[in-house]
């Protein structure tokens, strides 16, 4: 195995991927010759040529209105959108179409496509920079969400993702990328979309979490443990569908929650999980379920970043709370 940050493995599915599959091809704004805005695609271009990983205009609804017209005629396209923030000039043909095509056809037509994106705060970027809007297209039926918090599970979930018969919105933390080494598999190996991962067991309380927030929430799971608490930790990796069957079985052992999410708290998945446990848990709740999220505004530039995003110690507060309530 290889010494990889999630830059690295990500590539490597990507890489394998098309190795393994002519159908498979990547596309988007200097993902080519530059090797992406995050280096993501390097050396791809090399490998497998112009006419599989494919430089095109600065225009984001043009890349997925072509992925959907790739993914229909045959192909495993993968389109890297620079930043979430900018995804938005796609969400047209994301919603109108992406979403609808098996529908609409009657379960004829599938759209095998990915649209990998980097997203959230952390790393003191400009404005449409640092967007969490994962909600917005988990609220979307006929798209997949998912979402990596380690190397080791970038690629694993990768390479589920393209190998989905149906649309992925794959998003990339952005202050992961090159926070996190560790040892991944050089073969191919996928992990199941739609079922979370147990990162923790403990039995006073569940946290829940995915992406950038599994690092904070297993440090505050440190301080917690320092203190007499232990925490039983999820990952939900798959934000639509969400495995909600995990997050009910831990809650009904712990007896209370608290949900991690760097998105803005009004609307957040935070309230539907929420939601969930108060349909399929009520009785065994100790504790109101708290959420742990960002605030309700446009993400701060850089010399505001730091009173926006979510630190260990907030987590173990809400923790506190609930043991308290």
């Amino acid at each position: 195995m290889a010494l990889m940050n999630m830059v690295g493995a990500i590539n490597s599915a990507l890489r394998e991927e098309m190795d393994r599959d002519p159908s498979v091809v990547c596309l988007g704004e200097d993902v080519g010759v530059n090797g992406g805005v995050f280096r993501v695609t390097e050396g791809l271009y090399n490998l497998f040529g112009g006419d599989r990983v494919i430089d095109t205009p600065l225009a984001e609804s043009s890349i997925v209105g072509t992925v959907i017209g790739m993914a229909m005629n045959g192909l495993r396209p993968v389109a890297e959108i620079q930043f979430m923030g900018f995804i938005y000039p796609a969400y047209q043909q994301l919603v109108s179409h992406a979403a609808r095509m098996r529908n609409r056809t009657r379960g004829r037509i599938g759209l095998p496509l990915v649209v990998r994106t980097p997203y959230g705060a952390g790393v003191k970027a400009l404005e449409h920079h640092s967007e969490s809007t994962e909600a917005v297209f988990c609220h979307i039926p006929g798209l997949k969400v998912v979402v990596p918090s380690t190397p080791l599970e970038a690629k694993g979930l990768l390479t589920s993702s393209i190998r989905d018969p149906d649309p992925v919105i794959f998003l990339e933390p952005t202050r992961l990328y090159r926070m996190i080494k560790e040892e991944v598999p050089d073969g191919e190996y996928t992990i199941p979309l739609g079922q979370a991962r147990k990162v923790r067991q403990g039995k006073d309380v569940t946290i829940v979490g995915w992406g950038a927030m599994m690092a904070v929430i297993e440090k505050a799971a440190v301080q917690l443990d320092n203190q007499g608490i232990s925490a039983d930790i999820l990952d939900m990796r798959t934000l639509s569908p969400m495995d909600y069957s995990s997050i009910l079985n831990s809650v009904k052992r712990t007896g209370r929650c608290v949900v991690v999410h760097e998105a803005p708290k009004n609307c957040g998945l935070g309230a539907e999980i929420s939601a969930r446990i108060m349909e399929g848990a009520l009785l065994s709740l100790q504790a109101p379920v708290e959420r742990v999220t960002a605030p309700d505004i446009t993400v701060p530039l850089p010399k505001g970043e730091n009173y926006y995003y979510i630190e260990p110690d907030r987590v173990v507060k809400a923790v506190k709370r609930v043991m308290s309530f």
